[in-house]
């Protein structure tokens, strides 16, 4: 189960990551990534954490603290019933859990589950995972699609 902290639930945050964040589909998933706003301080400035200034999208407005990259999921009905959705969902979660801490701070990762995911394996599940989180991550090359 991934913590509180971890999820995505507000409505908003699913729809800024699908729209603004960089996709990538590998198998039955679809991975949508959402960069954090951490930018590199002035010279001047002192910051708490070494060299960076996080702006205000990232900071909790409880204390001021780092939120951690959060992810979500969507199983549509496509995916087959309530059962199966379900365990598509406990396996997606248990899958990203240990992604999560290699995600740069305030970072958003929406993970969309296609209907091949119902037949798929925990392993396929984890190695199409890999590959889409990689693949979302990768700045896009300068070059144009052909």
């Amino acid at each position: 189960m991934l913590a509180a902290a971890q999820r995505l639930r507000r409505r908003e945050d699913f729809a800024a990551t699908i729209r603004n964040g960089r996709r990538a589909g590998r198998g039955a998933l679809v991975v949508h990534f959402l960069q954090s706003t951490v930018e590199p301080a002035p010279a001047d400035q002192p910051s708490a954490r070494a060299g960076f200034v996080v702006s205000d999208a990232v900071l909790d407005g409880s204390g001021g603290t780092v939120q951690p990259a959060r992810a979500g999921f969507v199983v549509s009905k496509a995916v087959g019933n309530a059962v199966v959705r379900n365990l598509v969902k406990r396996r997606l979660r248990h899958l990203v859990r240990p992604h999560l801490a290699d995600l740069p701070p305030a970072a958003m990762v929406v993970v969309r589950a296609l209907p091949p995911s119902a037949t798929a394996s925990y392993e396929d599940l984890g190695r199409d995972l890999e590959a889409a989180l990689a693949a979302a991550r990768r700045p896009r090359s300068r070059e144009g699609r052909r």
